[in-house]
């Protein structure tokens, strides 16, 4: 099985950079990805969903003046392909994105779509090859009772390209970039994978993981990247504010309002932000070796280096899970 290693547990998510529901002017996004190589972040994630294209072309131009050498460390996905949309409103917002690509993104896990959407995503990275290549939103999760038809055409198509283009050397990795841990599961009972971009499910709120996908990482050699670790915004917000803070990407149960308030609680008392908490939480697990926060600006940038740098000691981390607020099972102190 193929190995990748992450040059640092804080990574960059380009999602934003796509112009994820508003417009971002390319300027901004360059000033972005230049202040995040400099701030030494080395493993960059994209996806050609990502702005319809946008999000690899303004990171594929940023990189090729600041990485000539091509130390970075680059993940993209396949699984949706970029149609012509030649009637789109290229000023309204588009599956979550305000881009002037005329495209939209149609899922399509075949093999020659795989193989077409890495080719072009190259082209868009100006990169002779990506690092990490990751199918993008396979599962029930984002298809519901399309999953089984889905899955189908993924193993007996899409997941041979993978595999083929990681045998072949144009890749060094493979893996899926997901939200459930179950199509994790299934996936590793028919194929090695070697990375999977988790997101929102292994977070101060969740750590269902721990129960079967992460030992099951473990005795495979598969590593986790964790993504969303603010749960779409109620970890980086908190609930003590009075301010509305979203829970995946809608609104919090009274339970999760709850939950997240005794975390809140318990960081006052430690005299820590609750978003340093939630940002370095997951890579407190041997098996998390990067985490990707949301990062849209150069503040956002900022701020993120300076909550992965707050020292928290280790006698919150066994408060926390002595509280009942994580899982026991959790990394604590020796």
């Amino acid at each position: 099985m193929a190995t990748q290693s992450f040059p640092a547990p804080l990574s960059f998510g380009s999602a934003a950079i796509g112009n994820l529901y508003r417009p971002v002017p390319d300027a901004e996004a360059f000033a972005v990805i230049e202040a995040a190589w400099a701030a030494g972040l080395r493993y960059f994630d994209t996806a050609p969903h990502y702005g319809f294209g946008l999000s690899e072309k303004r990171l594929g131009e940023a990189l090729a003046t600041l990485d000539p050498a091509g130390e970075a460390v680059i993940s993209t996905k396949v699984g949706r392909r970029l149609d012509p949309a030649p009637l789109a409103d290229l000023t309204a917002l588009r599956q979550g994105f305000v881009s002037p690509e005329p495209f939209e993104s149609v899922f399509d896990y075949g093999y020659d779509a795989v193989l077409r959407s890495h080719e072009a995503s190259l082209k868009r990275l100006r990169r002779d090859r990506v690092d990490i290549l990751l199918a993008h939103d396979i599962g029930s999760y984002a298809h519901s009772a399309d999953h089984a038809e889905r899955m189908r055409q993924f193993l007996d198509g899409g997941l041979r390209a993978m595999q083929e283009l990681r045998d072949g050397g144009a890749v060094v990795a493979i893996g899926l970039g997901v939200n459930e841990t179950a199509v994790c599961e299934e996936v590793l009972d028919h194929a090695d994978l070697d990375v999977i971009l988790l997101a929102g499910r292994y977070t101060l709120l969740e750590q269902s993981p721990l129960d079967r996908l992460f030992p099951l990482c473990a005795a495979r050699g598969v590593r986790i990247v964790a993504g969303a670790p603010f749960n779409s915004g109620i970890l980086a917000r908190g609930v003590r504010n009075g301010l509305p803070a979203p829970y995946e990407y809608g609104a919090p149960s009274a339970d999760i309002i709850a939950r997240v308030g005794r975390i809140e609680d318990l960081c006052a008392e430690f005299g820590i932000p609750l978003a340093a908490a939630a940002l370095q939480f997951p890579v407190r697990h041997p098996i998390v070796d990067a985490v990707i926060p949301g990062i849209a600006t150069k503040a956002e940038l900022d701020a993120a280096l300076a909550l992965m740098s707050t020292p928290i000691p280790e006698s919150f981390w066994s408060a926390l899970a002595q509280a009942g607020l994580v899982d026991s099972r959790a990394p604590q102190p020796a």
